[in-house]
């Protein structure tokens, strides 16, 4: 079986890097761009990141030649091969090799900050797509023992029951208002309403008739009066008979005249 062929790919490109002679370190405490001589950088030229299997090569080559000045390979990031300093994000040292093994150790910074996080961004994306095919290839192996066969044998079948879903209760509709009908009253009678204003007559003068007043179911506002018609017409029948009548005016009678 053939093995599968590797290629190499472009991360990232910088046309302006420069490149320090550093001091060995002389504690733990980390490097620091400040002990370099930033001022007069040793070599000047582009940094061309590229990236072989899992592999990713930090290769310094010439501005116009392209010829190959120092590369870095970095097989973990962060790692020895690449390390931050404690006093700047522009800096960096990187951990050189030749083809015979040898190594050694330079300082790399940038003019820009937005180089140096493309810089970190590229190496950060490799890595990870690296840890990525770990995790796959880890969880192929491990699916590689014995399947489960759930599959159906020579003979066998299955019955499905499919019946029909129990009834749901409709949901009662619900009143527009907050309030609900009140029930009706014990006892199956309802309150008459109350009586409106009726009318009644009052008779005029010191007279008092007897007015009989009658509620009836079916008409509430009927009103029945008794011997109204005598007793209110009885005072102007007494007046009226005590007034003498009118004398009447007779004239002499004559033949030639015609009585009217």
């Amino acid at each position: 079986m053939a093995s599968e062929v590797e290629y190499e790919s472009i991360l990232c490109v910088k046309p302006d890097v420069n490149v320090y002679r550093i001091p060995p370190r002389a504690s733990n405490r980390g490097y620091r761009a400040a002990d370099w001589k930033l001022d007069t950088p040793d070599w000047t030229g582009r940094m061309r990141i590229t990236a072989k299997g899992k592999v990713a090569y930090i290769k310094l080559e010439d501005k116009v030649s392209g010829e190959l000045f120092a590369q870095a390979p970095v097989q973990e990031f962060p790692g020895i091969a690449v390390e931050t300093v404690g006093d700047s994000s522009r800096y960096f040292v990187l951990r050189i090799q030749d083809d015979s093994g040898r190594s050694a150790f330079i300082g790399v910074g940038f003019g820009d900050r937005g180089d140096s996080f493309d810089f970190n961004v590229a190496l950060q994306d490799h890595f990870k797509w690296v840890k990525q095919e770990n995790e796959i290839k880890s969880s192929e192996g491990s699916d590689s023992g014995p399947k489960l066969d759930l599959g159906f044998k020579e003979g066998q079948t299955i019955t499905l029951n499919i019946g029909q879903g129990k009834k749901r209760d409709k949901p009662r509709p619900q009143s527009s208002g907050g309030m609900g009908l009140l029930p009706p009253p014990p006892g199956g009678k309802i309150a008459p309403p109350p009586p409106s204003n009726h009318n009644t007559v009052q008779p005029s003068g010191g007279a008092q008739p007897e007015c009989l007043l009658e509620l009836d179911s079916s008409n509430s506002n009927t009103v029945v009066q008794s011997n109204i018609s005598s007793d209110l017409w009885g005072d102007f029948s007494s007046s009226a008979s005590t007034v003498p009548p009118p004398a009447s005016h007779q004239e002499p009678s004559s033949g030639n005249w015609v009585q009217f």
